[in-house]
């Protein structure tokens, strides 16, 4: 099994953003992941956008993937900060996770929200903490 299998293999026990929000992870990497999410009726909000939370869910599970995923220690969110720059037009979007700076303690990440049309749809900077596995 591969490396994105393993991933995917996981992260399906968060049931919240695979099954119910449909969040897939396209690619991972030390300190990286790039998920995506096909949008439908049920993701928008209503006035017909792309709901903030439908966003955020996506990068919060960007992160989650890419601070993880092959790591001894886990780690939770302390914080997420969502700026919302664009309402998409598309049909998919992508959340593109990359490390800031890793720490004996704690973590910074920035999410990347962009759509199937290539318009920057939300920036989410997390603050994560490592914590010993359960």
């Amino acid at each position: 099994m591969g490396r994105l299998e393993e991933a995917r293999e996981l992260f399906a026990k968060d049931i919240y953003a695979t099954e119910l929000t449909g969040a897939v992870i396209e690619e991972t990497a030390e300190d990286y992941a790039r998920c995506s999410m096909k949008l439908t009726d049920r993701h928008r909000n209503a006035y017909g956008g792309i709901m903030g939370g439908a966003i955020y869910t996506l990068a919060d599970f960007a992160f989650a993937v890419a601070s993880n995923f092959g790591k001894e220690k886990a780690t939770v969110s302390l914080v997420g900060e969502a700026s919302f720059l664009s309402m998409s037009k598309g049909s998919v979007l992508y959340a593109e996770a990359k490390l800031i700076k890793d720490g004996r303690t704690n973590c910074f990440y920035d999410v990347f929200i962009t759509d199937d049309l290539g318009k920057d749809i939300a920036v989410v900077s997390f603050t994560g903490a490592h914590i010993e596995r359960r």
